[in-house]
């Protein structure tokens, strides 16, 4: 019921389901710019792959030339000539026992 209710508050505000859910936002702007919202911390960087982890799983991002340039708590903001962009999901162990 709680869950309902919050929805239903979430639909009336008209709020972007990022914000609600916190699910991260991809904004790829041509290959060589991306904007990641919603993550929780970087687990590897290196001039070739950087690895985000995000609330629902681990994003890979392969290139050349990768720099962080922009970082705050809620976004992260990576230049450089992206090869391939992956993601891991995280199995939900609480659905599994079930």
């Amino acid at each position: 019921m709680k869950r309902n209710y919050k929805r239903r508050i979430d639909d009336l505000l008209d709020l972007p389901k990022e914000v609600v859910t916190n699910e991260p936002k991809l904004t790829i702007l041509g290959f060589e710019q991306i904007i990641i919202e919603n993550f929780k911390s970087i687990l590897e960087y290196e001039d070739y792959y950087v690895r985000v982890n995000t609330y629902i799983g681990v994003i890979n991002i392969n290139g050349i030339g990768l720099k962080l340039i922009q970082m705050t708590e809620d976004d992260i903001m990576i230049t450089g000539k992206f090869d391939s962009i992956d993601f891991e999901s995280v199995i939900n162990e609480e659905k599994e026992v079930k």
